[in-house]
Parts: structure tokens; C-alpha cells; sequence
């Protein structure tokens, strides 16, 4: 194999869809009340600034960096450890036999951080809000199951479901069951919600700052102050953390610049795990990808190995799936696409393309997808497939590719917990289309027990493999930075959450 040189840029942005939202311009600050006082501040330093903080109308995951958890809270939340769903708003909650209806009751003394109460009804608002006819949510799909909302009293919230959902609860969770205050206006500068902290001030170009919520209902915020920091130089961003201006970095984009930290008592790196899976998109629907042959012969040609070392400095875990380790109906299957250019040889000659093909890869900014772009080129055009990279920006490749799937080839990270599911939608960007496999998705969401659910999700990513719909080149890695002093920053990404809510600093 001939050895591909991989330059990193300079910039190196945040992971996949956090692109989504792109940094604003300008120096303008927007304010809303002061905080807590005493036990210092925390100074986070990230890649990538939210264009908005309304959640509720960008897909960007900068956004839930910095709100969700820390700001926002639903009903329920992901354990930061486990991913499990446990109580947030909600004190308990109970399902019926047949798993359409969840009755959640509300925690008592919860407010708003402008001093409201919390009520049954903002919850009943705010599901509302996502599947009305003209929301924008670009997370309402994962609504769509629900029937009913309803309010039988204050503290009560009853949902119907039109049919039994695994998932169901496991999405509301995360940022798409947001409580919001019922008829809240300017989510976009003014987030208004329950959580341990609350939003301060943006000093946009510059930083984000939350203050601690005094009145939470909870256990209070061990610091007074949170500073989301951005910084998208990933050198400048180092010199920050060196020279004392931050005290953790989230979510390390150039690993390669790791080892001035490693082995320094000022600092610890840690690796945890994400459910960030870096994915080579094909559009299943479109020219010489729509044979299986061709993206199978993709798969073996991509010695997933040498490109974890060569484009990630040799952090991160090959699967290959689209479940990670984290996921329970999680199987090895690594091994149903070894590296094997002879093999991917004879697959593009059985598909009539023994002179080779040319295709076209349009690739987004982030740093993991240019490089491993460059490696995937040089390792396609070994067994007689011509890449043509065309690096675009974010809002184009989100038009271009997610929208209109108007590509061939594409590179990014699915950073969504548990997305096996997009493979069963025909109309996703993947553009697959099996029955059985949408069957065998159906009958996992709608069982009633989780070993028939992982059973079902489990023969599903095994045809989704063995007939190649993508290839994943690797998982990402959590890799971060904590300063010395500083405690509870959780070691693991389960969730889009930066979260601080338990993070304290000696």
C-alpha cells in the first residue's frame, strides 16, 4: 500500500453535526441576570459556537453543549454514565401493560429560573409545540409516535402513544423533550429554563456564560460560574489551557496535539467513550453505489486499522456498524469486511467495472472527516475507484447532502444515541431501501421486552452490513482535558451534553 501523508488543518472544528450550527459574527453581548456567588468559576474551552440557543429550531449540537442538562431539563434525562434514562422533572413515571401510555408525575418546587412555576402544562405545551403541523423542529420525527398529551392535573402528565416505542422515551431524554415555559418567546438569546444553571450572558465571537441557579430544585451547581469559551484554532486553543486560561478542554479535536498535556501533573487527559461513529455515507439510490457489489467492494478496500492510526493518531475503536460497544444488541461484526483489495478487485469487476469508476466525495469541515477523506481516496484509488474530493461548508453539505442526497460519497459523525434507526428510513440521506430491515426496525421499537428489541435491532445491522449500505471507519473517542483541582466533568459522552452540573474546582 502507498503510504498517504495526512495534514490536519490548522482549524480543526467540532465533531459532525455540531457543525450545524456555525459560529455568529460580531462582538455583540446579549445579558439576563446575574447569579450565584462563591466556589469560583469554571472556564470550558470548545471548538464550535452556537449560531442560536433556541434547540428547538437548529440541529447543531453546539447548542446542547452548552443548554442542555446545564439550562434545560425534560422529564427524564441520559445517565452520564451509563446512558440509562433516569428521573429529571419528572419523580417517577409509570408505563402501561401494552406500552402506549406513560404517566409521568412532576417533581414539587420546581421553577422556571424568571421565577415560574413549573405545571403540567408547559410539558403539554412543549411536546405540543414539536409535532404541530408547522413546527421546525429538526428533531420532530422522533414526536411523531406520540397520540396524545394531556393534563389530567397539575402535577400529571399523561402521553398516548399511537404504538408501543422503545425509543420513545430514550429521545425525550435528550434535547427534543425540552420543558419549556408555555408561550416562551426569544429561545434564541433568552434560554428561560429549570436547570442548575442559568443563562448569564454571550458575548458572541468570544464565550458563553451561565451562572448558578440558587433556587434549582435539586442539588445546587458546585461552582458559580460556567464559561463555554471558543477557541477554533486547535494551537491557540492548547496555549489557552497551557498558559492557565482554561480549565477543561471538551471534546479534543487534534489528538495529535495531546502529548504536550500527557505526563504534565497540571493536567489529566482522559479517553472516554462516545456514541459518535464516524460514517462513510453512499447514497444507496444513486449510479454505481446502487449495486451492493460496489459498496462492498468499498468496504474491503479501506484498511480500517491503518486509518485510525494515520488519521487519528491511534485513538478511537473500528466497528463495523452502525452500534457501538455502548449499545445493548451491540455485535462484533468488524470482521464481516477485512481489508482485501483483490477482493474489492473482483467485486467491481463482477459489477462491470473492471476498468474502474469515478466518484465524487463532498466532505464537511470537520478535521477527523477531511483527513480521513484524503486516506479513503488513496485507498479506493488502489483497486481502481477515482475519488474526486469536494470539501464544502457546513449549511452546503447540510442542503446538499442531508437534504436533497445529491451525493455519491460523504464523510461525517452521527453523534445521535441509538441511530441504527435512520437505516430504516428509505427518505434519510443513506437513501436505503429494504423492507425487511424497516420490518425488523418496527418490530424492535414496538417490543415489550428488551431481549426481542435487541434481538430484532441486532439482525438488523447484520443485513445492513453484509450489504454494505455504509461503511464505518471508526468511533470516535471522548478525548478531553481537565486541569488539576477540577473534579466531575463525566469521562464519557453519552449524551450532547457538556455537562457541569457536577463539576467543581478546588
Amino acid at each position: 500500500m502507498n503510504r498517504l501523508k495526512i495534514t490536519l488543518p490548522a482549524v480543526l472544528l467540532a465533531t459532525a453535526l455540531a457543525l450545524t450550527a456555525c459560529s455568529s459574527d460580531g462582538d455583540s453581548e446579549t445579558t439576563t441576570g446575574g447569579g450565584g456567588s462563591g466556589n469560583g468559576t469554571v472556564t470550558l474551552g470548545a471548538y464550535l459556537e452556537p449560531v442560536s440557543l433556541d434547540l428547538t429550531a437548529e440541529a447543531g449540537a453546539a447548542i446542547p453543549q452548552v443548554l442542555l442538562y446545564n439550562v434545560y431539563e425534560g422529564l427524564v434525562r441520559q445517565n452520564a454514565d451509563t446512558g440509562e434514562v433516569e428521573p429529571l422533572l419528572a419523580s417517577e413515571w409509570k408505563m402501561s401493560d401494552d406500552g402506549t401510555k406513560y404517566t409521568f408525575k412532576l417533581r414539587d418546587g420546581v421553577t422556571f429560573h424568571d421565577g415560574q412555576k413549573l405545571t403540567a402544562q408547559d410539558v403539554v405545551w412543549s411536546f405540543k409545540r414539536v409535532t404541530a403541523e408547522g413546527s421546525t423542529n429538526p428533531f420532530k420525527s422522533q414526536m411523531t409516535v406520540v397520540k396524545t398529551v394531556e393534563s389530567p392535573d397539575a402535577s400529571t402528565v399523561e402521553v398516548t402513544l399511537s404504538r408501543p416505542s422503545q425509543s420513545w422515551l430514550f429521545d425525550v431524554a435528550g434535547r427534543v423533550g425540552v420543558v419549556l415555559k408555555e408561550n416562551a418567546t426569544d429561545l434564541g438569546t433568552k434560554p428561560n429554563g429549570t436547570g442548575p444553571f442559568k443563562f448569564d450572558k454571550w458575548n458572541r465571537g468570544d464565550s458563553i456564560t451561565l451562572v448558578r441557579n440558587d433556587g434549582y430544585w435539586g442539588e445546587k451547581a458546585k461552582v458559580a460560574t460556567a464559561v463555554f469559551r471558543y477557541i477554533t484554532d486547535a494551537n491557540a486553543l492548547n496555549n489557552a489551557m497551557l498558559s492557565g486560561q482554561l480549565d477543561i478542554v471538551a471534546n479534543i479535536q487534534a489528538p495529535q496535539l495531546l502529548e504536550v498535556f500527557k505526563g504534565n501533573k497540571q493536567f489529566e487527559v482522559i479517553e472516554g467513550k462516545t456514541t459518535g461513529e464516524v460514517v462513510l455515507s453512499m447514497n444507496n439510490s444513486k449510479g454505481p453505489l446502487a449495486d451492493a457489489r460496489v459498496r462492498q467492494a468499498i468496504r474491503h478496500a479501506i484498511d480500517h486499522d491503518a486509518l485510525i492510526k494515520t488519521v487519528w493518531s491511534g485513538y478511537g475503536t473500528k466497528i463495523g456498524s452502525m452500534v457501538p460497544p455502548s449499545d445493548p444488541w451491540y455485535e462484533d461484526r468488524t470482521g464481516d469486511f477485512p481489508h482485501d483489495p483483490a477482493k474489492a478487485k473482483q467485486l467491481l469487476a463482477d459489477a462491470g467495472h473492471a476498468n474502474g469508476l469515478t466518484l465524487t466525495m463532498d466532505v464537511p469541515p470537520p478535521g477527523y472527516a477531511r483527513a480521513s477523506a484524503q486516506f479513503v481516496a488513496s485507498q479506493l484509488a488502489e483497486v481502481g475507484i477515482k475519488v474526486t474530493q469536494n470539501n464544502v461548508e457546513m449549511p452546503q453539505w447540510l442542503d446538499k447532502v442531508l437534504g436533497k442526497a445529491n451525493y455519491d460519497l460523504s464523510i461525517i459523525a452521527h453523534v445521535e444515541p441509538r441511530d441504527l434507526v435512520r437505516y430504516g428510513q428509505p427518505e434519510y440521506y443513506y437513501r436505503y431501501k429494504n423492507p425487511a430491515v424497516t420490518q425488523l426496525m418496527n418490530e424492535a421499537d414496538t417490543a415489550l421486552d428488551a431481549a426481542t428489541r435487541d434481538k430484532k435491532f441486532a439482525e438488523a445491522a447484520k443485513v445492513i452490513s453484509q450489504e454494505a449500505a455504509s461503511d464505518w471507519l471508526f468511533l470516535l473517542p471522548n478525548l478531553a482535558v481537565i486541569r488539576d483541582g477540577v473534579e466531575g466533568y463525566p469521562k464519557d459522552a453519552v449524551t450532547q451534553s457538556f455537562d457541569v452540573t457536577k463539576v467543581s474546582k478546588k
